[in-house]
């Protein structure tokens, strides 16, 4: 007869070994979800590297901005659709988590037609491609931009689109913890007839109350406080606004200019208001 105490210990070691078994599959499974997703997202720049491929960053819906490369990028079955502004289906797989990874895209939604016609809707296309580049921190969800970014997107097809511009850049400041308080006058807590923007605190000044210090205070538009007006003049105080604010409190902590397209965007608004 067997020794009961020997068998006691057999039996413990296969239990032992079938829980480390176990944990095996579950392991790997965790690992392969950290190297590969899926998801859609918006393209906000491409740069050419080899041969024949370049490296494409993305906009996500769950996984921020995040970079890959995509080989064949001149092929016909890319043709059209490594466009910035264009929404894709994109699936993201790396044999580790710090490498660069490669893409397969597929295109969603093409929104060439809408701003290769008109220079001005081209330049804010681009100038939001490269502020979403520059300024969000690398596969970091930020869903608000993404969604303000689709709706932006949409938008270029109607007459809207540069108020929709300006309320993107305030949400993105926002997202980048830099939000605006344009509901009341940071002097005397009124939400009547707000017309300035303080430079230092982002919060709203009514007339009354700026009048003094007017040549130092940014405008604050119409449609910013739920106005139906979108004059050039006051799509140029939008502009000033959230450039004031991305300038100094994004940018300049690196100490850099806005990008060269959101710089473009501002000049020709002016040269439009003088026009």
């Amino acid at each position: 007869m067997s020794d009961p105490g020997l068998r006691r210990g057999y039996v413990s070691a296969d239990r032992t070994a079938a829980s480390h078994l176990a944990f095996i599959p579950a392991f790997y499974y965790v690992i392969r979800i950290m190297l590969s997703f899926e998801d859609t997202g918006i393209i906000l720049s491409l740069r050419p590297h080899g041969e024949n491929g370049g490296v494409v960053t993305l906009l996500t819906r769950a996984h921020g901005r995040a970079a890959g490369y995509v080989y064949g990028i001149s092929s016909s079955r890319l043709r059209g659709t490594l466009e910035i502004g264009n929404v894709v289906s994109a699936s993201w797989q790396a044999k580790s988590h710090d490498q660069l990874g490669t893409y397969t895209l597929e295109l969603d939604e093409s929104h060439t037609a809408d701003v290769l016609s008109d220079p001005v809707r081209l330049t804010a296309l681009q100038s939001a491609c490269v502020l979403a580049d520059k300024t969000l921190p690398e596969r970091e969800s930020h869903p608000g931009v993404f969604e303000g970014m689709r709706a932006l997107l949409a938008s270029f097809a109607t007459d809207v689109w540069p108020a929709a511009y300006i309320y993107w850049e305030i949400g993105l400041l926002k997202e980048l913890g830099f939000g605006l308080d344009l509901t009341r006058c940071v002097a005397t807590g009124t939400n009547e007839n707000l017309i300035y923007v303080s430079p230092r605190s982002g919060c709203a000044v009514s007339a009354g109350a700026g009048e003094e210090y007017k040549d130092r205070l940014l405008h604050l538009p119409p449609f910013l406080r739920g106005e139906a007006r979108f004059e050039n003049e006051d799509i140029l105080h939008g502009l000033q606004l959230t450039g004031h604010f991305l300038l100094h409190r994004v940018f300049s902590l690196a100490n850099t200019n806005l990008p060269e397209p959101r710089l473009r965007l501002e000049e020709k608004y002016g040269r439009l208001v003088k026009a």
